[in-house]
């Protein structure tokens, strides 16, 4: 939840433009309602267009007028965008905000870049309606109304709540894509941390053995390429297949020009992989840990969705 205040009235002469003034926090709001950040833009070009059209004068609340704009816009996309991911090659996987901050930055800095929602759980917002979603994120992460909810998605105050107590249980239960339930954990900073480390240095040594130790016997492996990349189409299930693929992925990709360093991946622990002479990162993995293990590992090698990512510092 952001906890900063809504401007003043842009009118007002020493105020802000109110859009400008809170831009990260609508482009948290869209990120989180699309999992992407380039359909994010997309919608924040969008929402700019009409805010420039508003008669202002008639917005009594800028930053609530701005969040119904940017939902409605992100609901008109969610659609045609899950037409879309249905046509993808492999397996969809939202785009991963990475940083390589040594102190993790604090909960409200996360939440207004949309870093606060782990990977797993934006995959498994990807299993909700449209209005699912809308209500679940605009509700349980941004603590909006629900009569302000219901008018952006042109629903009763009840009909929103419905939606995001429907939505809430879904995600409690870790949603269920057609290959399976997914889950979204419940590891503490330091578990985490500590099962991808065990994992990285299993997996640059190849050792299938340690590669066990740290993964959940049911653990499944998503990944996406987006077909650019040569990924798997389907997830791979159980610790001895997957520790099998790493071992061999390890094998084969990785050359001395090669390096695998920690990162902040949707605000938790993970692991990007870069080319040692430029920094460049080629592939981003998240992961969901409980009681110690990886149950979930995401690999995201799609360039396209690595675009934005920061070379790492050499």
């Amino acid at each position: 939840m952001i906890d900063d205040q809504a401007p003043d009235h842009p009118d007002a002469p020493s105020a802000p433009d109110a859009f400008e003034a809170n831009r990260r926090y609508l482009g948290s709001v869209a990120y989180r309602l699309l999992g992407s950040f380039t359909d994010a833009e997309d919608v924040l070009q969008d929402a700019w267009l009409r805010w420039q059209g508003a008669d202002r004068t008639a917005v009594a609340d800028p930053r609530a007028f701005l969040t119904t704009v940017v939902t409605r816009l992100c609901y008109d996309q969610l659609g045609s965008a899950r037409a879309r991911r249905e046509a993808y090659y492999g397996e969809w996987l939202p785009e991963p905000a990475v940083s390589y901050a040594d102190v993790p930055d604090s909960p409200a800095e996360l939440a207004e870049r949309g870093e606060s929602v782990s990977l797993a759980l934006l995959a498994v917002l990807e299993q909700l309606t449209p209005a699912e979603r809308a209500a679940f994120v605009l509700h349980d992460v941004f603590a909006v109304g629900f009569e302000e909810i219901g008018a952006s998605l042109e629903r009763s105050p009840d009909a929103a709540r419905q939606l995001a107590s429907r939505a809430r249980r879904r995600v409690r239960d870790g949603g269920r894509a057609q290959e399976g339930a997914r889950r979204t954990g419940g590891a503490g900073p330091a578990e985490h941390r500590q099962a991808v480390e065990a994992f990285a240095a299993a997996s640059t040594r190849g050792d299938i053995l340690a590669l066990m130790e740290v993964l959940d016997p049911d653990v499944v492996w998503h990944s996406d390429g987006g077909g650019i990349v040569r990924a798997g189409v389907r997830p791979i299930r159980g610790a001895d297949r997957v520790s099998r693929l790493v071992a061999g992925l390890v094998a084969k990709w990785f050359t001395p020009d090669v390096a695998i360093g920690r990162a902040v991946v949707n605000g938790e622990p993970g692991l990007v992989w870069y080319e040692r002479a430029t920094g460049r990162v080629g592939g981003v993995l998240a992961f969901t840990v409980a009681d110690g293990r990886i149950v979930e590992a995401y690999v995201v090698v799609n360039p396209e969705k690595l675009a934005r990512i920061p070379a790492v510092e050499l």
